[in-house]
């Protein structure tokens, strides 16, 4: 497998919603050579918003592309080699970003499920509350996910949902051709903020499918806000 490294960058202010899900939902998107990776028997899937900063392709920063916002849906997943090895990495369902550039080479090299579409975002970081918002615009409609906190992060306790979601180390990726490819994304551990408030104005049908439609109207089971730090993300290989 190459451990070339193919991108560095920083991941700031993650905003994660997990609701739980049936997994036969999830079956059409399973690559193949993987199972899904349950947390207390329950399938996630997480609504994520994040600020992209500080990228570099292949160690050069690409003018204009190094600062951008993503939102994503995505869900969990493990590979278990025949030595016993076992991989936790993360499938997305679909990948929304504002620059044409990144979707383009996304798809290209990863066939990951980016679009390109309207984004903004606001982070307040103040004496007693940390605000952070992520919008998108898809189809003449505006969407956004927000949360409130408190300004002081935390360690994320050992066995609880935050570190489930957080660590889970490689992206994989059913390929066109019914093949599966993965790359590592290698970062510290996180710390979280405390969430006092949040908010979600999402049409998950027709962002993600009619499969997902009713968690338009669900609460979601945990939300977290991770600080992030640098991380990279290798070229990766196909495994199947």
């Amino acid at each position: 497998m190459s451990t070339k490294t193919f991108l560095t960058a920083e991941w700031r202010k993650l905003a994660m919603a997990q609701y739980a899900v049936d997994s036969a939902t999830l079956e059409p998107y399973l690559p193949a050579g993987l199972e899904l990776d349950l947390f207390h028997g329950k399938c996630y899937v997480s609504l994520v918003g994040f600020l992209f900063d500080k990228v570099r392709l292949q160690g050069v920063p690409i003018p204009f592309h190094t600062r951008f916002e993503e939102v994503n849906l995505r869900f969990y997943v493990r590979r278990v080699d025949a030595d016993g090895t076992s991989r936790r990495g993360v499938v997305f369902i679909r990948e929304f970003v504002p620059l044409p550039a990144i979707t383009i080479v996304a798809n290209a090299f990863y066939e990951e499920p980016y679009a390109t579409v309207p984004m903004r975002h606001a982070i307040l970081h103040g004496g007693s509350e940390l605000s952070v918002a992520y919008e998108w615009k898809h189809r003449g409609s505006w969407y956004a996910m927000s949360v409130e906190a408190a300004p002081l992060p935390v360690a994320i306790s050992p066995g609880s949902v935050e570190e489930f979601i957080t660590e889970h180390y490689w992206g994989f990726t059913k390929r066109s051709d019914g093949g599966t490819s993965q790359y590592e994304v290698k970062h510290p551990n996180w710390v979280v903020y405390p969430v006092r408030k949040w908010g979600i104005d999402v049409d998950f049908g027709a962002l993600y499918g009619e499969g997902f439609a009713g968690l338009s109207n669900a609460e979601p089971e945990s939300v977290l806000l991770a600080e992030g730090s640098a991380v990279s993300v290798d070229s990766g290989s196909r495994i199947r």
